[in-house]
């Protein structure tokens, strides 16, 4: 479990990360969200005693990580695949974090043949794509078999049968109880993968709930219409104080529900070829939750 209470980060006049509090369990897999700037990779970094709070306390299985000599057996980490040595082979890089955390030797053959890089093991990592620095950072995080696991945007540069591959390890990961923390940009993974999450903007605790409350809580349904009547059947749902946007014969409607609408069409005997309730997605409702803590915009608008 890991456990964050009032953790912040100062660098000068900087605030990077201000009063987080939260909690990661085991059994689940917990996304960690937030716009660029929005102080996850401190967090994580913090996590890991990469770098030291300026006040507050976050703890691996109620430690310090930094107080634990062999930390990759109480928690693994991907947070930069390309942070590695270009000169080294994968199997000598493995070896050489499995020596000095005291793992045994066949755990390095274990994992790469688990992350699928046991035919490139003798190869120098300099010459891996992008994926396949992904595959070994996860093979690194998986070497001490840790009830902790730690993962920043690890879906980066893989192919779709690899995004599968991880959505499908997190879950196992999660189902043997561990505690899986995974940072991402990716909505539509984050709704693949996660159960619960953890969003954060400008330092600060935005949300901390299931991924189904999240989403439910920060969209508002809408109505999508088919009709060839559309300017009329806009009017109408207008005078009921609904919102409406006009796309040729399509029209997106907030406010009624379905059921009153086709009241309406059917009041005015206005024909409709489609009407469906939209489901709550997690892109809107991370864009509409996080929209005042959004650091950076595309055309220089607020």
């Amino acid at each position: 479990m890991i456990e964050v209470n009032e953790l912040t980060k100062r660098y000068g006049g900087t605030t990077a990360v201000h009063g987080l509090t939260f909690t990661v369990r085991p059994g689940r897999v917990t996304g960690f969200l937030g716009p660029n700037g929005a102080g996850k990779s401190t967090t994580l970094r913090m996590l890991l005693g990469l770098h030291e709070p300026t006040s507050g306390t976050v703890t691996i299985d109620g430690r310090a990580f930094r107080d634990r000599p062999r930390g990759l057996r109480h928690a693994g980490a991907l947070l930069d695949a390309h942070d590695v040595h270009g000169g080294r082979t994968a199997y000598a890089q493995l070896s050489a974090l499995a020596r000095s955390n005291r793992i045994p030797g066949r755990r390095v053959e274990e994992v790469l043949q688990e992350v699928g890089l046991a035919g490139a093991a003798r190869r120098r990592i300099g010459g891996f794509s992008l994926g396949m620095k992904q595959r070994l950072g996860i093979a690194s995080a998986l070497l001490g078999d840790p009830p902790v696991l730690l993962f920043d945007e690890p879906l980066n540069g893989l192919d779709p049968e690899g995004v599968r591959w991880v959505r499908d390890l997190f879950r196992r990961l999660a189902a043997e109880g561990r505690t899986v923390f995974v940072s991402s940009h990716l909505m539509s993974e984050m709704e693949h993968t996660a159960d619960e999450l953890i969003v954060i903007g400008r330092g600060e605790l935005i949300a901390a709930e299931s991924l189904a409350d999240f989403s439910a809580r920060g969209t508002r349904q809408h109505v999508t219409v088919g009709t060839p009547a559309p300017a009329l059947l806009r009017d109408l749902l207008a005078a009921e104080s609904a919102e409406v946007r006009v796309e040729g014969e399509l029209l997106t409607v907030t406010g009624p529900t379905a059921v009153r609408i086709g009241e309406v069409a059917l009041e005015h005997r206005i024909p409709l070829h489609h009407l469906s309730t939209a489901s709550p997605s997690l892109e809107d409702a991370f864009m509409e939750l996080t929209a005042d803590s959004v650091q950076y915009l595309a055309g220089g608008s607020r």
